[in-house]
């Protein structure tokens, strides 16, 4: 498949160390390991770290045609702190380079020739003015393609009236259990089961699938109608960071190639828990790996 993953792309610092990160980015990198043509829509500085990623992008095999050099913001950091359990907090620091992304006429006729398969988007990066004008370009000139957001609400970097806009242009919606509650009241909603939740969200808006990912317990899968939930694997965590952009990345895989919903879901929470068993969000790991994990 031909994917188009627009977002940020940043360094997430744990501790002394730092990692290529950012969730558009780490489902590019996932989603080409997993044999599909990606085309990553950034911005980095003209800074070191900016270097870096250009650097790693080549070396993982992704193209950095369509990464915007900006002369007057650094390329993005996260500060990252992990609990006792694995799981990450984050403090944002912007603006970043990320947020002014320009792709030339020339990389969107490039993007849409031939029309990609999917479009895949996050919500961080929507918050610059630019950078949602351009997510909404994309959204308009591929008007036939599918659509995949990942809601990924990080703190002090979504609007709820963004996010229910981004909600809208959807045929995927992928989030987690703790993001379902801060849905549920931005919509307005009376909490209930998840599978209410997925039913009236795709209904809502007009969805072909909703996804909610629960850590260890796996995962709840709505697809055209058909609800499941799908036990998680056991994983001796690392860090959890980027689980979830390989999870998604592996639901998108198994959606693209249209296996049926409990292959879907099984997969994908075997890709989740390799990648949080092993430290940084885009570490090595193959499907074979992927598919000897036990439950």
């Amino acid at each position: 498949m031909k994917i188009v993953s627009i977002g940020e792309v940043l360094w997430d610092v744990i501790g002394s160390a730092e990692h290529l990160g950012g969730a558009p980015f780490n489902f590019a990198v996932h989603a080409r390991k997993l044999g599909h043509e990606v085309l990553f829509v950034s911005a980095v500085g003209t800074d070191e770290r900016g270097d870096r990623i250009l650097e790693r992008m080549a070396g993982l095999g992704l193209s950095t045609r369509f990464i915007t050099r900006v002369k007057d913001y650094p390329t993005g950091t996260v500060t990252v702190t992990l609990d006792a359990m694995g799981q990450p907090s984050y403090v944002i620091h912007r603006p970043a380079a990320y947020d002014f992304p320009s792709p030339s006429h020339g990389d969107l006729e490039a993007i849409f020739s031939p029309q990609p398969d999917w479009i895949y988007f996050g919500t961080l990066q929507q918050m610059s003015r630019e950078a949602k004008q351009l997510i909404m370009t994309l959204l308009e000139a591929g008007h036939n393609v599918r659509r995949f957001y990942d809601i990924n609400l990080r703190a002090n970097s979504y609007e709820p009236s963004l996010v229910h806009e981004l909600m809208s242009h959807a045929t995927v919606l992928k989030l987690n259990d703790q993001e379902v509650s801060q849905i549920q009241e931005m919509l307005g909603r009376p909490r209930g089961s998840l599978e209410e939740f997925c039913r009236s969200s795709a209904h809502e808006f007009g969805c072909e699938s909703v996804c909610v990912t629960r850590a260890a317990k796996g995962c709840a899968l709505l697809i055209n109608g058909n609800y499941l939930e799908a036990a998680g694997y056991p994983a001796k965590i690392a860090d959890a960071v980027g689980a979830g952009d390989a999870f998604a990345a592996a639901l998108l895989h198994g959606m693209g190639c249209g296996w049926p919903p409990t292959q879907i879901a099984d997969f994908a929470n075997r890709v989740g828990a390799l990648v949080a068993s092993r430290p940084g969000a885009i570490p090595d790991w193959t499907i074979q790996e992927a598919m000897a994990l036990a439950k």
